[in-house]
């Protein structure tokens, strides 16, 4: 695994730069912006359209060959809105789409290349129309797997699982696994066992903030400008 060879001081302003770039530019293209939030590449997330709404603690992992895109194309007056809850996940090329309304709960985690969309884009006979549009609703704790893709008029229940390529253009129930082309439920979450949250490791790690600027000091000890720019410039096996 390459290691990281920039020095403490400079990982920490890099990490001040991303989260100060997301609130200068980013901020303007929601209609609401939560706190805590922590962004990297921010460069590369697109905002289009609104309303948008990003709860707190949100962790939005864009790249420059993974764009994350949210956009709202109103097919009516008054339509279309993205509406994602507290402590949320977005990784890399995540896309939401929205023509009416598309809702997340919190604590939700979409991983990479994630396509969430409320409408058709075009009509069956008439390919200049926006086709159908349904609301999306997907309720709190929902993981959605790599590649996956929610359809028009799809509500989650909470703490279910949608498995990575899967195609989602029914209802799934909370508490289940769901996978396939189309989406089925392959089997249903154990009830008695404990379920922990983005938002429970969030407030159960009080000093949280204080142990990852541990880590990173630990980790990033020995760490000279000289051996980084070196790195950049003639980097070694083994680097």
């Amino acid at each position: 695994m390459r290691r990281d060879h920039r020095p403490y001081g400079m990982k920490k302003a890099y990490l001040k730069f991303q989260n100060l770039y997301a609130d200068h530019f980013l901020r303007p293209h929601f209609e609401r912006f939560g706190k805590g939030h922590a962004f990297m590449k921010p460069w590369n997330v697109e905002v289009f359209g609104g309303p948008v709404e990003l709860g707190d603690f949100a962790t939005v992992i864009a790249t420059r060959d993974q764009i994350i895109r949210l956009s709202v194309w109103s097919v009516q007056e008054g339509m279309g809105r993205i509406a994602i809850g507290n402590y949320c996940l977005i990784c890399p090329g995540v896309r939401i789409s929205s023509g009416s309304q598309i809702t997340i709960g919190d604590n939700c985690m979409m991983a990479s290349g994630v396509y969430i969309t409320d409408a058709d884009w075009h009509g069956i006979y008439d390919r200049a129309d926006f086709g159908r549009t349904l609301p999306v609703s997907i309720s709190d704790n929902v993981w959605i797997g790599d590649r996956a893709m929610i359809c028009k008029g799809v509500s989650i229940g909470e703490n279910s699982i949608i498995g990575a390529g899967s195609v989602v253009v029914g209802a799934v129930p909370a508490n289940v696994i769901a996978a396939g082309n189309p989406a089925r439920v392959l089997r249903e979450l154990d009830p008695e066992k404990e379920m922990r949250t983005r938002r429970d490791w969030f407030t159960g790690h009080v000093h949280l903030s204080g142990e990852l600027d541990a880590w990173d000091k630990a980790m990033l000890k020995g760490n000279t400008a000289i051996n980084w720019l070196r790195y950049l410039v003639f980097p070694r096996k083994g680097d």
